[in-house]
């Protein structure tokens, strides 16, 4: 009788040494990612990039003759040119990242979340943060590199890591060590300032608290807190102020949001088409927070309808695929980078149809931006990891009998 031969086991072929032996090993590991992965979530991302550089093309010769000077002229096409190498690097890292297994992908959230709270605290020293329009968020390192953003996914990953301590220790403090952090980073981002990011944190942390949990008493107390959070903005952050009057006002004919609106409804239902768009040429960061309005200028209302559609589809995937999860740190950490990339997506299309006062966030893989692209790729590659599949044990095609299930009388058998 002829030898079996043994089972496949990834990685082992590596560890045996041997370069033949590597390179099928690494076939095999790549073959086990393809078969695990959710492609459909992969697709749906892939095309939501796809449809961000066709919107970059549209938005960038509007960026870039507003940005231009006598000393120098920028190319119609320079945002273009650069959003292709960032997405380049951003696709780097999702694949990167979605290689990782859940465990990998747990360690590296943790790390990067801890760099980036150090990166956050450096970028309020002299010579190493760098000021723009009177907000300190990026850092100076040969390139400018925004820690808020790669705080993001590290922030979902490390609350659902802390919370699934529960499971260990049920009397561990998991929710107060996940508030404290929460009050931490909000200090940090309010202190740059940065309202709209502390929104969207707080957001993530109260979507996780929810899931562990949290009782109606609680939740009743948070929400006095973010309401007087919002009052204490308001009295004291003159930017936010500003912008809370002007959408409780309606805005004016100058107002950005109020042109960003008026952008996005002038080329009605089919748009005017690819750079024939004319409005977009008076708006403030048509690239990047507005981007959305230039989309629906040039290939029209039809066209957002089919963005939205993508953001809901790329969110209810992760949610059904998250039904029949049973690890609670996967579950946590899945939705929270879900709740995050949703959260901002839709966010930037309220304040582009004039239902959200203007928040300065960039829509998620559609807008141009270095450190944003490469953090939200990033984060869709940690989401990838955790959502892995065995399919083969999907489903138990030889199902073991339930020993305490009810049996049938003898005489029926």
């Amino acid at each position: 009788m002829a030898a079996q031969p043994p089972p496949y086991i990834p990685g082992a072929a590596r560890a045996a040494g041997g370069p033949a032996r590597t390179q099928r090993a690494r076939r095999g590991d790549l073959l086990v990612w393809w078969r695990e992965i959710d492609r459909v979530l992969l697709f749906l991302v892939l095309a939501l990039m796809a449809v961000g550089t066709v919107a970059v093309t549209a938005a960038s010769p509007a960026s870039a003759r507003r940005l231009s000077t006598a000393a120098e002229r920028l190319d119609d096409l320079h945002f273009l040119v650069l959003q292709l190498r960032w997405q380049v690097l951003g696709l780097l890292a999702l694949f990167g990242a979605s290689l990782l297994s859940r465990e990998q992908a747990r360690r590296a959230g943790v790390m990067l979340g801890g760099a980036m709270m150090v990166g956050l605290l450096l970028v309020f020293v002299p010579h190493i943060g760098v000021s723009v329009k009177g907000a300190h968020r990026w850092l100076n390192l040969g390139i400018s590199l925004q820690p808020s953003e790669f705080l993001k996914p590290a922030f979902a990953i490390t609350l659902a890591w802390i919370l699934s301590w529960r499971l260990r220790d049920p009397r561990l403090p998991v929710m107060a060590i996940c508030t404290a952090i929460m009050v931490v980073v909000g200090a940090l981002l309010m202190a740059q300032p940065d309202f709209g990011s502390t929104i969207l944190f707080a957001s993530v942390w109260f979507v996780l608290m929810l899931l562990s949990g949290l009782s109606m008493k609680r939740i009743g107390v948070i929400a006095g807190g973010g309401l007087g959070f919002v009052v204490l903005a308001y009295m004291f952050y003159g930017n936010a102020r500003n912008r809370i009057d002007s959408f409780l006002s309606g805005g004016n004919a100058f107002d950005q949001v109020d042109l960003a609106s008026r952008t996005l409804l002038g080329g009605g239902w089919t748009g005017t088409g690819l750079w024939l768009g004319t409005r977009k040429l008076g708006l403030p960061e048509a690239h990047t927070d507005y981007i959305f309005s230039v989309v629906g200028e040039e290939f029209g209302l039809i066209a957002c309808a089919v963005i939205v559609a993508l953001y809901l589809a790329i969110v209810l995937r992760v949610l059904i695929r998250l039904v029949e999860e049973e690890d609670l740190f996967s579950t946590l950490a899945a939705t929270g980078l879900i709740a995050q990339f949703g959260g901002q997506a839709f966010i930037n299309i309220l304040v582009n149809l004039q239902l959200f006062p203007s928040k300065g966030m960039t829509l998620p893989l559609i807008s141009y931006g270095g450190s944003s692209t490469i953090a939200l790729c990033l984060g869709i590659g940690f989401l990838l990891a955790l959502t892995r599949r065995n399919p083969y044990l999907a489903k138990n095609p030889y199902p073991v009998p339930d020993p305490y299930a009810a049996q049938p009388p003898r005489e029926a058998r």
